[in-house]
């Protein structure tokens, strides 16, 4: 059946809205006013999804995406808005959830701003998930959005496969040897890491000299079934860490380090915490590579951070050695952290699922004076900030522009420790 209609609004997802009765159709890449004829849909969680359509008539608020994969690679969205109308569309989205009209930093770069690419070597291509697919790929040349690298790394790794003939990823039968090449780079630094991610087998000895322009070269090996881009470290070449420096602090990056993906934007983003932070004593928690920690450090607080995964524990403290500050971090989960009412503030930075309950009930009974919640996913968030509110007051809520022509984006909440009489 053909459906015609006018994306009236974006969901909170980015897609545009399509009333028919009473359904909701999605159509993705679309802008508020396209005019679209939609002639096939599919269902997803109970979602109608436009699978097939064509664009009648543009929305005049639609403009004209730099990416040429725009529409048809998954990684974004809204290329096809004004960047003032993707910043409005977020703003509407927090409100819509979190019940707050958030202002939101925008990010200061918009392409070439993200510091890590997952491409996945395909027979299928080498690039990115087609839209809506988890079996197909979008053969790319470059990605803007990461910058002018990604068009030299991937250059030499099909010069590399052309040479050798090596076989590539059969997605869903976990055939193939290359699987995956990340890209990760500096941007105040420019230095630059290649992660070669492979399945078992021997990789030719030259590969290196393929990428004489990288700083840092790995080759991991996926042992398992999944379809992942990281592995064990088999071998490095080059450095064993690249450097990234944000605002004055120097962190180092291995391959398997998460890290916020936009430099220029994480930048506003550790100054916004930093201004919101009282007292001397400071807990980290989620503190990951030491992001938050070791840039509060370097601002005269006494900080220490707990993080569940070993590898960034160590990775946290050889950041704070690194820049010779007073930051200790060491191994722990968050539903067992005690004493939060020793700090004078705590920051939380949680991954999507949002804080443990056990961490909320202490945070809620004896928790710090001061509260910052770092968050990328609102939904968590609210439902979160609505049980903290029990012995907190929200002083200042902050959004930021982590992830341009996406519909992601981070919120930093400041919360208060009401005083009952």
């Amino acid at each position: 059946m053909t459906i015609e209609g006018t994306v009236r609004e974006l969901n909170e997802d980015g897609l545009g809205i399509v009333k028919v009765g009473r359904r909701r159709v999605l159509v993705p890449f679309s802008a508020p006013g396209d005019r679209v004829r939609i002639e096939r849909t599919r269902k997803k969680k109970r979602k109608i999804i436009a699978e097939r359509f064509e664009i009648l008539e543009p929305s005049p608020i639609r403009k004209e995406p730099r990416c040429e994969y725009f529409g048809r690679c998954g990684g974004c969205l809204l290329q096809h808005l004004d960047y003032r109308d993707q910043l409005e569309f977020k703003r509407s989205k927090l409100n819509a959830i979190l019940n707050e009209d958030v202002e939101i930093i925008p990010s200061p770069k918009i392409f070439g701003h993200r510091n890590r690419i997952d491409v996945v070597i395909s027979t299928k291509g080498i690039g990115f998930r087609r839209y809506g697919t988890w079996w197909d790929v979008v053969d790319i040349e470059w990605c803007p959005v990461f910058g002018p690298s990604s068009k030299k790394v991937l250059k030499s790794l099909r010069e590399f496969i052309e040479d050798h003939k090596v076989s590539l990823y059969e997605i869903g039968k976990n055939e193939g040897f290359l699987r995956y090449i990340v890209i990760r780079e500096g941007k105040f630094t420019g230095d630059l890491v290649v992660n070669l991610v492979t399945g078992p087998g021997e990789l030719p000895e030259d590969f290196p000299g393929y990428f004489p322009y990288a700083d840092s070269i790995y080759w991991s090996v996926n042992r398992t079934p999944s379809d992942v881009s990281y592995g064990e470290i088999e071998r490095f070449w080059g450095r064993e860490f690249i450097r990234e420096k944000l605002d004055g602090t120097i962190y180092l990056i291995h391959p398997n380090s998460f890290f916020q993906t936009n430099s220029y934007a994480a930048v506003e983003l550790l100054r916004e915490v930093a201004k919101r932070v009282e007292g001397g004593r400071v807990l980290d928690l989620y503190s990951g590579v030491g992001t938050f920690g070791v840039y509060l450090a370097r601002e005269g607080f006494s900080v220490e951070g707990i993080e569940l995964n070993p590898f960034a524990v160590e990775m946290a403290n050889r950041n704070a050695e690194l820049n010779g500050v007073d930051a200790k971090f060491k191994v722990g989960a968050d539903r067992d952290v005690e004493n939060l009412g020793a700090y004078d503030t705590v920051i939380v930075d949680p991954p999507r699922a949002g804080l443990h309950p056990k961490l909320v009930k202490r945070l809620v009974q004896k928790g710090p004076e001061k509260l910052i919640y770092v968050s990328c996913n609102p939904k968590t968030l609210a439902r979160d900030l609505s049980e903290l509110e029990e012995a907190y007051t929200i002083t200042h809520m902050t959004g930021l522009d982590m992830f341009p022509h996406t519909p992601h984006v981070e919120v930093v909440v400041e919360l208060r420790r009401q005083r009952f009489n």
